[in-house]
């Protein structure tokens, strides 16, 4: 019977290679990233100059920390005003109903929370979705399902619109109300609506869903796939300005049927407000 030799130095080497990877994969996946955005109005008071709007989209039960502590730490290093929620925060695959609760329970000593539903909201059963929703509810988090909110003192008027009523109707019909004088901050989950977001009376959309285009190609500001949008797909993270109005797009936290991330770290969004 022959003998298999075993080149030991390329074994190592092989080993070496895979520790790397997988180590860069591990900080890829949950090396927490904030990232600060700008957002010039007229329509604020100069008393809120600097108002500090938090946003936390697609966490998919991903466990940062027992009860979500080391994610509630990070946001508390933005000294958030108001803490926005733009769906997905469970997953419909793997859900854990008590630990988005628990993460919420951490939030909510922080600032204010507003919170619109994503796809995997939507895809959860009845009994779930009801169990979700009442948690939220019983833990003083503001849910806005094609609904809208007035921040009186601010003159801010927040949005949101449920993940089936992604339209322009939809919007406008929520919105017929509310007091056009304000700043409108929209809460939607699915960014590749934004000219129907953009034919509305709004002035900025927070938005998520597409993972930051799960895996995304070095040195520039492109994704490989999203939800929805296929292949290299336009609207995966950032700002999108257009008449006027503005976008900006969460990479999110976690992941869902992907299971991990390439150059494209999990984001927390911190916009400040500055007056003009």
């Amino acid at each position: 019977m022959k003998r298999i030799k075993i080149n030991k130095k390329k074994l190592l080497v092989f080993a070496v290679i895979i520790l790397i990877l997988s180590v860069f994969l591990a900080f890829e996946n949950n090396a927490l990233q904030i990232t600060y955005y700008t957002y010039k109005t007229d329509k604020i008071s100069e008393k809120y100059d600097g108002f500090k709007i938090v946003q936390i989209s697609d966490l998919h039960n991903k466990k940062m920390g027992k009860n979500g502590e080391k994610l509630a730490d990070k946001i508390s290093e933005c000294e958030p005003d108001i803490i926005v929620l733009t769906g997905d925060l469970i997953d419909s695959n793997h859900t854990d109903i008590e630990y988005s609760l628990n993460f919420c329970k951490e939030i909510k000593e922080l600032a204010p929370v507003y919170y619109i539903t994503g796809n995997h909201e939507k895809w959860l059963s009845d009994g779930d979705y009801k169990k979700l929703m009442n948690g939220l509810s019983e833990n003083a988090v503001t849910i806005l399902d094609n609904d809208f909110v007035k921040l009186d003192e601010e003159n801010i008027t927040i949005i949101g619109l449920d993940d089936d009523s992604l339209n322009s109707f939809t919007l406008n019909k929520v919105i017929e109300n509310a007091d056009k004088e304000s700043m409108m901050l929209l809460l939607a989950h699915e960014p590749q609506f934004w000219d129907e977001y953009n034919t509305c009376d709004i002035d900025l959309v927070l938005s998520g869903h597409a993972h930051g285009g799960q895996f995304r190609i070095p040195f520039t500001h492109k994704g490989i796939i999203a939800p929805d949008q296929s292949f290299l797909p336009e609207y995966t993270e950032g700002v999108f300005e257009k008449n006027g109005k503005t976008m900006i797009i969460s990479r999110g936290i976690g992941n869902s049927v992907i299971p991990f991330r390439l150059f494209n770290r999990p984001e927390i969004v911190c916009v400040t407000l500055d007056v003009q």
